[in-house]
């Protein structure tokens, strides 16, 4: 977003116009409502600024829930913003933790921020884009204990600050950085502010752990199994005796699992009746050896994370299915499988074994009425295609 299309937007009437916009659904409402928007004599340039905030308003609703519908937003921002129930999380600790004055350092529209203030905590955030420290004001403007600095979050006066947030950028606006050197600000410079002060650092959940400090509390996030973070904790917002931990947000409420290290991995065993699927956040906090030993279950195959077991056990930290066929995974015998079976409808999941399920669907001809997962992986070292359906 430029700086003048900010300015439109940001007036009496383009606030106004925003907010009578009904939501967005399609491009052809986008169509229609630039052309009335136009035959009303609105600018080219605020008709543009206030759809594009109505797409993103509608996209923000799966992150922010009905405060999206009084937020405003940049297609960058909103990708990168924390989601409001896991942004609560995090400004839990904060409170817990008795820091009275945040800096959210690389606020960007201001999530973890608006998070902080909610719970009487003195925020600063701070943002050197001028574009995303406006709107990041606009969007803390409810909160009087909230204020933004459009400055460098690498020299701003910390004084007076208690604890510390950052959720460093990891793109320079085309591209991802793979060098923690790059981001903004850097890993260095997070780390050796939690060295000094309470901290926590919002990471995607792929970085290399190598990079993860053996004092921080390591925190994998998925909501609704897709994982969404990787936090870090220091000093006293992170818990002691943590060091691993995987926090499962979805249907269920919350749920976590947590360790000191990572877990020793579960024994290797025949295939059960059950096949559990980790959730991601276990996965990547490398605890599915806890997992199993609370399930009874056992591993498949070496590196393979599939857990399986003779008895089904409800758990928040994996989807569980029961396996009733199986057969070494073949291209055209598992065609000839399903075929018999009439199965049309497949949910095709993968493990340990090369294979583009999009391809694969199209070499299968699927035909019929009923329905089933498919999952092909590795049991005993050896490939194999696993029927299933899931437990309920």
């Amino acid at each position: 977003m430029e700086t003048s299309e900010l300015v439109e937007l940001l007036s009496s009437e383009g606030l106004r116009l925003l907010d009578s916009l009904a939501p967005y659904e399609s491009k052809d409402d986008v169509v229609r409502a630039v052309a009335d928007l136009r035959k009303a004599g609105h600018s080219p340039g605020l008709v543009a600024a206030v759809l594009s905030q109505s797409r993103l308003r509608s996209k923000a609703a799966a992150k922010f829930g009905p405060f999206a519908e009084r937020m405003l937003f940049t297609a960058a921002g909103l990708e990168q913003a924390t989601r409001l129930k896991v942004a609560a999380r995090h400004a839990g600790r904060f409170q817990e933790a008795g820091v009275k004055w945040v800096a959210d350092l690389g606020c960007g529209i201001g999530a973890d921020a608006l998070a902080i203030a909610a719970l009487d905590i003195e925020v600063t955030a701070v943002d050197r884009d001028e574009v995303t420290a406006a709107i990041a004001a606009y969007n803390l403007a409810p909160w009087s204990n909230a204020r933004v600095e459009n400055a460098d979050a690498t020299e701003f006066d910390l004084a007076g600050i208690d604890g510390v947030y950052l959720d460093p950028a990891r793109r320079d606006g085309v591209r991802r950085l793979n060098n923690p050197a790059d981001w903004s600000p850097s890993l260095d410079f997070a780390f050796d502010l939690a060295t000094r002060y309470p901290t926590g650092i919002k990471l995607g959940p792929g970085v290399d752990r190598d990079l993860i400090p053996p004092q921080a509390e390591a925190q994998w996030v998925s909501v609704d199994h897709d994982v969404v973070e990787l936090g870090l904790w220091f000093g006293a917002v992170a818990r002691p005796g943590i060091r691993r931990a995987a926090l499962v947000l979805g249907e269920h409420g919350t749920a976590e699992l947590t360790a000191d290290a990572d877990s020793p991995d579960a024994e290797l065993g025949g295939l059960g009746e059950f096949l559990y699927e980790p959730d991601g956040a276990v996965i990547r906090a490398r605890l599915i050896g806890d997992l199993a030993r609370q399930l009874d279950a056992r591993m498949i195959s070496d590196s393979i994370a599939y857990l399986t077991a003779n008895t089904a056990l409800a758990t928040p930290f994996a989807t569980c299915f029961r396996v009733t066929d199986t057969f070494p995974y073949d291209e055209k015998r598992l065609k000839k499988e399903l075929a018999q079976r009439r199965i049309g409808t497949l949910e095709i999941k993968k493990r340990g074994v090369d294979v583009d399920p999009a391809q694969l669907r199209k070499k299968l001809s699927l035909k019929g009425d009923a329905s089933a997962t498919l999952i092909l992986t590795r049991v005993a070292g050896r490939h194999t295609a696993l029927l299933a359906e899931r437990v309920r």
